[in-house]
């Protein structure tokens, strides 16, 4: 009884916030409605009996990539008037995509309610009593699936080098350092020796 009322408590949290997302016309009440609808799909992951993937959810999705979407969110200077325009224009759009969407979580949820589809999803590590979710997790992950998991870490890798290299920016008059110029510099051009006479010193100009 106390399990069918948190499931549903939390599922219709979920939803409705991120319902929320979408029609709030505040990006930063967006972004604290997306919050809210991870810290639900934890909740509903905990009682699935997945404990790691909720800490994941909460830990990465929350503590990192929604706090990220905050902050770019509110440093950005958002005309809020000329985001509201044109919305009724993209409705029917959004609304034949929100149905193509329902239909399909229809279709997978009468699935897994035959239970094919759960039954399929395994795969040939079949999780055992004794064994926790994190463990069949990880022999799924990087035995069946461990191409894919290599693929999407090496298209990560390639989305962070773009990233990096297309905000660089050089500017003229900041000194920065050559390593390639430092390493191979020659010694005479590095120091110049000097024997000034004896209580003359060197003049400060002279260093320059």
């Amino acid at each position: 009884m106390l399990q069918g009322l948190a499931f549903y408590l939390l599922a219709a949290t979920a939803v409705l916030s991120a319902f929320l997302v979408v029609m709030a016309r505040n990006p930063v009440h967006s972004v604290l409605w997306l919050i809210l609808a991870f810290f639900s799909s934890a909740g509903l992951f905990v009682l699935l009996g997945a404990e790691f993937l909720a800490m994941l959810l909460v830990v990465v999705y929350v503590g990192a990539v929604a706090v990220l979407f905050l902050f770019v969110v509110m440093m950005l200077d958002v005309d809020f008037v000329r985001l509201r325009e044109g919305f009724a224009k993209y409705l029917p759009f959004g609304g034949i995509i929100a149905g193509v969407l329902l239909a399909e979580m229809i279709v997978v949820s009468l699935a897994v309610v035959q239970g094919g589809a759960a039954r399929d999803a395994v795969g040939p590590v079949a999780p055992t009593p004794e064994m926790t979710n994190i463990e069949a997790i990880g022999r799924v992950l990087y035995t069946d699936y461990v191409y894919f998991f290599q693929a999407a870490g090496i298209v990560l890798l390639i989305a962070m080098i773009g990233a990096i290299t297309l905000t660089l920016r050089h500017k003229p008059h900041i000194r920065r350092q050559n390593p390639g110029d430092q390493v191979n510099r020659d010694r005479k051009k590095a120091i110049e020796v000097r024997t000034p006479a004896i209580g003359s010193g060197v003049r400060p100009e002279e260093l320059l």
